[in-house]
């Protein structure tokens, strides 16, 4: 069967999965497709024949991927043309599989979908591993491992640990300070560091000990079963913690720390634009969204901008989801890609007859492993269910929410696995602003839903218990720009979907939309917040004391109103739909003041004003009136007007005269002149 991007080859895996009741749907009033019954075994010929044409290839099988891809090289060497789709445990094996041809259309469609590739972080391991333990399984992994690693042993109690006959393993007591790093590149500082006495007979006995003893190494095997020593331990590439008591996990890190040496890459999660950020400004802390949601430590503040390290970054996206301006760009995949993905899903869905469709969103460690559990010894996903997989669930914003709805989705179901709990607080906000935008907009509540339960009999009651919801008539779009525009066309396209297509929505505290109110009366237009915004929100005019707004720029980060000396600035977070958003809006506007010596304008009347009841007849430098004068001129005549009068800081004494030969032969200069010069 071809394709808009190919050929295609389905295969009902031994008649497992009835998909003749599926090919009407997929032909889209074309061909029904050939479907095949053993297309890796009997029917492997046709899979060569095909492989053999060259061209584009996607075949609807991922458990037999390897032996695809080998076959396929053989033919024409070219694997990358060769692409697969599940469709087997998230559509044909379901107790609603008959039903199922609209959803794998959909999947099918989706999968034809590719990204642009991500950059890579790399990494470099020489093999010097770490063991930190307090017990004899400490000194057997140590030693264990010393045949393929240079490890060394560090204990942080050594009772009852028996000296071995042969010291193959460096020995040291101490307890970790302080560690930070990634995999090739750890330092830790460890007190009460002593190395082992060669002399222990019955039991370790080590030399004096210090503190703050430093190391470095590549690798940490971390069996002291206590207190992690990174946040977010899981994702600190090279930091293996096991359960002591588990000899099998232990086992396993073992297995997987035996391996580690040489180069590594990992992907770049995160694309960071300092010239986006709206962190802090002169040392004015505003955002600080995706610091205070970041499980790895990643990301630290840097300035005016945060510092990003990819080394660290774990890729849960938390980042992306919660920074408003797009300056922490996730790109693995980026949000466009994750939009069109649902775009030419949702379309391929509506157009095979799909209705109610209910979006499962997954990552393919935790979620994949549900859906296959589910799949082989449950009912299976719904056929209304479609499940998209993301890489980490945590990404996912109000952006992709927004276009999710406007593309047609009934509902929503975000799929964590126990384990992320310390992960979604940027996701559960999310989802509370799309719930208040939703619900503005006469959609259902509850039609986001976050479903955080590692037993797959659980999600599959919820999955199957859920109430069917049909979708608004879509609005597809283009997913163009950055994080911002793509976040304002979802939302303006939901917002001409919806049952309800309000102006103005109230939003909670810490929502990346909304305006500022200005006290003029305590303003003074001193347009420090125009420097301090980062948005290009506040503007001001080179004309003439004014201080002009623009509502749809501002993401309300509270630079400005940190920033202002007069508290005059307060946030107020709104939606606002109207095209007026997008103009500026003038908050306060004066007269200019004019120097009483030039008559230029050059600063807003209320500002001179002020300036002259707070220091004039009060501040040293303004006692006298010529000197307080200077406050009511500009720039260039204050400068002159200082120099002219009789307090010039920098005129000296009077000038001595001057005198020549002459006046001293001509008797002119006096005894009592000369005493004097």
């Amino acid at each position: 069967m071809a394709t808009e991007n190919g050929r295609l080859l389905i295969c009902n895996c031994n008649g497992s999965m009835p998909l003749d009741a599926s090919a009407a749907a997929l032909s889209k009033g074309g061909t029904a497709p050939f479907i095949h019954s053993a297309l890796c075994r009997a029917q492997l010929g046709n899979f060569r024949d095909a492989a053999a044409a060259g061209g584009p290839l996607t075949v609807c099988c991922t458990q037999e991927a390897p032996l695809f891809s080998e076959v396929a090289a053989e033919q024409n060497g070219e694997e990358d043309t060769l692409s697969f789709v599940n469709i087997r445990e998230r559509a044909g094996w379901s107790e609603e599989a008959a039903k199922a041809g609209p959803k794998i259309a959909a999947l099918i469609a989706e999968a034809a979908v590719s990204g642009a590739p991500t950059t890579q972080v790399p990494l470099t391991s020489e093999g010097v591993c770490l063991v930190y333990g307090k017990d004899q399984a400490a000194l057997d992994a140590a030693r264990q491992l010393a045949a393929r690693l240079d490890v060394t042993l560090l204990l942080k109690d050594s009772d009852d640990i028996i000296p071995p006959a042969v010291m193959d393993v460096p020995v040291f007591q101490g307890r970790i300070a302080r560690a930070e790093g990634h995999l090739g590149a750890f330092e830790i500082a460890v007190d009460r560091y002593a190395p082992a006495d060669p002399a222990s007979r019955d039991a370790f006995r080590f030399e004096r000990p210090q503190d703050g003893a430093m190391s470095t190494c590549d690798l940490i095997l971390d069996l002291t079963g206590e207190t992690p020593l990174f946040t977010g331990h899981e994702k600190r590439d090279g930091y293996f913690r096991p359960d002591p008591g588990d000899p099998v996990a232990v086992q396993k890190a073992l297995f997987e720390l035996s391996d580690m040496v040489g180069e590594f890459a990992k992907p770049r999660y995160v694309d960071f634009h300092a010239d986006l950020c709206a962190h802090s400004r002169s040392r004015k802390t505003g955002c600080s969204r995706c610091i205070d949601v970041c499980p790895a430590g990643a990301i630290s503040p840097d300035g005016d901008v945060v510092a990003f390290d990819p080394y660290i970054c774990g890729g849960c996206g938390a980042c992306n989801s919660v920074c408003p301006t797009g300056a922490a760009h996730y790109t693995f995949p980026a949000t466009a890609t994750l939009i069109e993905r649902l775009t030419a899903m949702m379309q391929a869905y509506r157009d095979a007859g799909g209705r109610h469709a209910t979006l499962f969103v997954h990552d393919p460690q935790h979620g994949g492993a549900v859906i296959d559990m589910m799949a082989r010894f449950g009912k299976g996903l719904p056929a209304h269910v479609l499940p998209f997989a993301v890489t980490q669930t945590t990404q996912v914003g109000l952006d992709f929410l927004a276009a999710a709805f406007a593309n047609g989705v009934g509902r929503v179901v975000l799929y964590a696995h126990p384990t992320k709990r310390d992960e979604i607080s940027g996701l559960a906000n999310q989802i509370g602003l799309a719930e208040t935008v939703l619900t503005a907009l006469g959609f259902e509540s509850g039609l986001v839903e976050l479903l955080i339960e590692a037993d797959p009999d659980a999600v599959e009651a919820r999955l199957w218990s859920m109430p069917k919801t049909d979708g608004v008539t879509p609005r597809p779009f283009l997913a163009l720009g950055g994080k911002r525009e793509i976040m304002d066309t979802a939302l303006a396209q939901l917002r001409l979907a919806s049952p309800q297509p309000v102006d103005m929505i109230a939003l909670p505290p810490g929502a990346p939309y909304g305006r500022i109110a200005v006290d003029v009366d305590a303003c003074t237009l001193c347009l420090a917040c125009v420097g301090a915004c980062p948005a290009s929100a506040l503007q001001d005019n080179p004309d003439k004391p004014e201080l002009s707004f623009i509502e749809n720029n501002c993401v309300q980060c509270g630079l400005c109103q940190n920033t202002c000396p007069e508290s005059a600035i307060t946030l107020e977070p709104r939606l606002n739909f109207l095209t007026g958003a997008k103009s500026p809006v003038v908050m306060k506007e004066e007269e200019p003041f004019h120097c009483i010596r030039c008559d230029k304008p050059f600063a807003a009347k209320s500002s001179i004003e002020r300036i002259v009841k707070t220091l004039a007849d009060k501040h040293p430098m303004f006692k006298s009136p010529e000197a307080a004068r200077r406050l009511q001129m500009c720039e260039d005549c204050r400068v002159v007007d200082q120099f002219e009068g009789k307090d010039d800081p920098m005129r000296g004494g009077a000038r001595p005269a001057v005198r020549t030969t002459e006046d001293y032969l001509g008797g002119k200069v006096s005894d009592e002149d000369e005493s004097i010069h």
